[in-house]
C-alpha cells in the first residue's frame, strides 16, 4: 500500500520534511532511488541530456562503491547527488545508531546535504537527529515504476495525473523497476517538455530560497 500522492495533511504534519518546492513556475523535479547501477542509471542519463534536463539521484552507497564511473557521469553531467543510505536501509527496521553510522558511510561519497530515506521511512528519533545535518527530501508524486501489480501506462498516469509547478517525482534507476520506469520516465519527459516545462536538480539553495527558481529560468 502507497499513496501516488501525498495528502497535503501527511505534509502538514511533518513540515521539516521537503515534499515539493513552492512555485508557480513550470518546473518539475525528476528524481531518482536506489543506483547507481549499469544497467539503468546510464539510460536515463541519456535521456536527460537528450532533453537538456536536470535529475537529483539518490544513490546507495554500496552501488556508489560498485560503480563508481557512474557516480561520476551523474555529478560530471551537472546533477545533484542525494544520500540513500548506505546498505538501503529501513529505519523504521533499524536501531538508531546503526542507522546513523549508514547515513554517514554514504556521506562520505555522495558529499551531499541532500537525504532522502530508504522506503520514506524515519523513526522519529531518526528524523529529529538527521534533518539538524540534511534536507530530508520526500516527495509529492509516486510513479509506482516499482510495483509489479500496474502497467507502464498506470505508471505514466500517477506521474500525469499528480504532477504539478514545483512537484518533486520518484523514479527509480533500479533493475526492479524495468521497462515501468523508462517508458513512464521517457513520457514524462516528452509530454512535460510541450507543455513547456523545464526539468532542474534539487539543491540547497532552491529549497531554502524557492523564488531562485525565478531569477535563474
Amino acid at each position: 500500500m502507497y499513496l501516488v500522492r501525498t495528502p497535503q495533511l501527511i505534509q502538514n504534519l511533518f513540515p521539516n520534511f521537503n515534499w515539493k518546492v513552492s512555485t508557480d513556475d513550470p518546473v518539475l523535479y525528476l528524481t531518482f532511488d536506489d543506483g547507481p547501477i549499469p544497467e539503468q542509471t546510464p539510460w536515463v542519463l541519456d535521456q536527460l541530456a537528450e532533453y537538456g534536463a536536470k535529475a537529483t539521484f539518490f544513490c546507495v552507497g554500496d552501488n556508489i562503491r560498485k560503480h563508481p564511473e557512474i557516480f561520476d557521469r551523474i555529478i560530471d553531467e551537472g546533477h545533484q547527488a542525494g544520500n540513500h543510505t548506505y546498505h538501503h536501509l529501513n529505519g523504521w527496521a533499524t536501531e538508531n545508531i546503526p542507522y546513523f553510522h549508514d547515513v554517514r558511510h554514504c556521506a562520505k561519497q555522495v558529499k551531499t546535504e541532500l537525504f532522502r530515506p530508504p522506503y520514506g521511512k524515519l523513526r522519529p528519533r531518526q528524523a529529529q537527529f538527521l534533518q539538524r545535518h540534511y534536507h530530508i527530501i520526500m516527495w509529492d508524486v509516486l510513479s509506482g515504476d516499482f510495483d509489479p501489480r500496474i502497467t507502464q501506462e498506470q505508471c505514466l498516469e500517477n506521474v500525469t495525473t499528480n504532477a504539478r509547478p514545483g512537484s518533486i517525482i520518484v523514479f527509480h534507476d533500479s533493475i526492479k523497476a524495468g521497462g515501468k520506469m523508462r517508458y513512464a520516465f521517457s513520457e514524462t519527459l516528452r509530454i512535460y517538455s510541450d507543455l513547456g516545462y523545464r526539468f532542474e536538480a534539487l539543491s540547497p539553495e532552491v529549497l531554502q530560497k524557492p523564488e531562485l527558481l525565478r531569477q535563474s529560468a
